[in-house]
């Protein structure tokens, strides 16, 4: 179901986003804002030339063109203005939770102290939930393309320099050629750390990744994990188990781990019993919203306004906002469908 009417729902409904990268967020406008700082040779400033950028052969393609951006993020000031800018623009799609992941690791490594880090994405944060009414946390990545090294040293800032709000440890980067059992160590310790285990798993390979997600890093969700659809074993154990699936379907278009829209597998999975949520991983990289994104969840999975209520509700369950967020936002979701309903012409 598509139309004005469910166009303008999405626009006002409040939601929650629990995939989405925190350098993966920058708009044209942001990134033309770090080359202005730091001349690339290789991403462009112009709008035009970054949608040419952002146009991707494969995930391994994709993988380095975000590091390309990544490069841009070389000062505390970069990683706050960032941070703020991400954040102004998730608020103005009505996003009221974030779960922003973030890997400091590529931070430190272009020289930015991990206690300088830290205090920028705790001033931006404080600023943007002051200024736009958006509360994030932050889920620190271990960016598995950099290996053991960049795992030790991620374990080591969220033990040691913990920011306020970090709720969640999780994996991403490549997943062929980066097995995800060699992290387990830095899981057991996250999870020792009150961290909840959020890995990418299931998005460019098959479902033997999840299954090593869940049994090997404890996963609470995984990010992605559509190919648990082609695993029926796995499909009916993350129902049973009420494990969520994070899942970004234009994402998947963009890096061609799906060759068609129709062909995604998260009606499927939602229709198994899997808990889906929905999300818009890199954005801007993907020409896409967090609000474009459920639309087109709502013509996959045949939504009506409620049914879309009953998904940003979803999301907020699975959250890891604070338990005043989550009922807080219960309600604005739920008021909204009820005044939605009773609009005067609907």
């Amino acid at each position: 179901m598509t139309g004005p009417d469910l166009t303008s729902f999405i626009a006002g409904l409040s939601k929650a986003e629990l995939h989405v990268h925190h350098v993966g967020s920058a708009s044209p406008r942001i990134v033309a804002d770090l080359v202005a700082r730091h001349p690339s040779p290789t991403v462009p400033a112009d709008p035009e030339g970054l949608r040419e950028f952002f146009t991707f052969t494969d995930f391994a393609h994709f993988i380095d063109v975000y590091l390309a951006v990544v490069d841009l993020v070389r000062t505390q000031e970069d990683v706050r203005l960032l941070t703020y800018e991400v954040a102004k623009d998730l608020a103005t799609q009505q996003v009221r939770y974030a779960e922003l992941t973030m890997t400091p690791y590529t931070s430190v490594l272009r020289g930015i102290p991990i206690e300088a880090y830290t205090e920028a994405i705790e001033d931006a944060r404080r600023a943007a939930e002051r200024d736009h009414g958006i509360v994030l946390r932050w889920i620190y990545d271990i960016p598995g393309e950099a290996g053991l090294e960049s795992a030790d040293a991620t374990i080591r800032y969220a033990e040691r320099h913990a920011p306020d709000a970090l709720v969640g440890f999780g994996l991403g980067g490549p997943e062929i050629g980066v097995p995800r059992p060699q992290f387990a160590p830095h899981f057991s310790r996250a999870r020792a750390a009150g961290l909840h285990s959020v890995p990418h798993s299931g998005e460019s390979t098959g479902p033997d990744t999840v299954w090593d997600a869940i049994r090997d890093l404890g996963a609470e969700r995984i990010g992605h994990g559509i190919a648990a659809a082609t695993d029926p074993a796995l499909v009916a154990y993350l129902a049973e188990h009420r494990i969520p699936l994070e899942i970004s379907p234009t994402s998947n278009l963009a890096t061609r781990v799906v060759e068609r829209i129709e062909e995604h597998p998260v009606r499927a999975l939602r229709d198994a019993g899997v808990i889906v949520t929905i999300n818009s991983d890199d954005p801007p990289m993907f020409n896409t919203t967090l609000s474009a994104e459920y639309a087109t969840a709502a013509r996959l999975l045949d939504l009506d306004e409620a049914g879309l209520a009953e998904l940003a509700t979803t999301a907020v369950d699975v959250s890891f906002a604070p338990e005043d967020v989550k009922i807080r936002l219960r309600g604005e979701i739920a008021d909204y469908l009820a005044r939605f309903r009773t609009t005067p012409g609907r």
